[in-house]
């Protein structure tokens, strides 16, 4: 195995890795590891554990390269929002680097441009579909505990799970945030850009974030995807859910051949072991310094080895 460092991108350059399984002189498939919401680090890092790491590691005994990188929102966070302010969209964020990272690796001779895939981890892969229309040109796309949903529809959603987790004056207090969250989000669609820069949300972000995004849907996206697609989700994943989300994609996805479903009964949003079952209680459970199942890595290098 060689890992190397590199850097994607130029306007806004990344740090990242790309992990070679050999020195064979042979070209390899090549997977881009896309991350979940947030300013996350080429491992993917919460607390104890490292999804990308694991999976770059394990992907590469199977003969599978991978190129992971820092979050541009990790490296540039001030600058993106000094230079952009309220337009920022996903654009920026994740769907620009994720297809420079694609084209770096069809530029490196050690990689087989024609089969690279991109495995998008929570928010990455609900991206996927886009990601890949908007340049990315996959052979095929890996969407782990992914959603077909509006992320405003998630949010919400997790918001009123934790409440019933909450009591006394906490509950009453977020009970007031999620109600006012909720109004805003009621709203989205009848706004325009303009008027949505202007309705600030949590951090940085405005409702224009969550409109540029919803307009035009994951489902929407995945119902013109005419590549190969595995869909991966874990049976205890509390931020994405089974009935609703991985269901969902085996319901617009229904009748496809070239996709697969994957469910992992006893598994969270990191494909690892469940341990509390609890929302309020996940950052504790990832502080456990654990690693994703290898099954999950095997059957996704297996799924990438059959398409080759």
């Amino acid at each position: 195995m060689i890992i190397e460092k590199i850097t994607i991108g130029s306007e806004y350059p990344l740090e990242g890795l790309l992990t070679i399984p050999g020195t064979e002189e042979k070209q390899y498939p090549a997977v881009v590891l896309v991350h979940g919401s947030g300013a996350n680090d080429m491992d993917e890092k919460v607390h104890g554990v490292r999804p990308f790491k694991d999976i770059a590691e394990g992907l590469a005994k199977h003969g599978i390269a991978t190129i992971r990188y820092n979050k541009r929102s990790l490296t540039y966070g001030k600058q993106l929002v000094k230079a952009l302010g309220a337009d920022i969209t996903v654009k920026e964020e994740t769907i620009e680097d994720a297809v420079f990272a694609a084209d770096f690796l069809r530029k490196d001779v050690r990689i087989n441009p024609d089969k690279i895939y991109i495995a998008g981890h929570s928010m990455g892969g609900m991206l996927a579909p886009r990601i890949n229309a908007d340049g990315g040109n996959f052979a095929g796309l890996i969407i782990l505990a992914g959603s077909p949903r509006r992320l405003e529809e998630i949010i919400k959603e997790q918001q009123d799970e934790y409440m019933k987790s909450a009591k006394g004056i906490i509950k009453w207090i977020a009970g007031k945030q999620i109600k006012k969250m909720s109004d805003k989000f009621d709203k989205i669609y009848f706004l325009s850009d303009e008027e949505a820069k202007k309705v600030p949300f949590a951090g940085n972000t405005s409702l224009y974030y969550f409109k540029e995004w919803g307009m035009k849907s994951s489902a929407d996206y995945l119902k013109e995807t005419t590549v190969p697609i595995l869909v991966m989700h874990g049976g205890k994943d509390l931020q994405v859910l089974t009935d609703k989300d991985f269901e969902g994609y085996q319901r617009i996805l229904a009748g496809r051949p070239d996709v697969t479903f994957e469910l992992y009964p006893d598994l969270n949003h990191m494909f690892m072991p469940s341990i509390y079952n609890e929302i309020g209680k996940l950052m504790k459970e990832y502080k456990i310094k654990r690693h994703v199942e290898a099954y999950v890595i095997d059957d996704m290098a297996n799924w990438i080895n059959a398409h080759v």
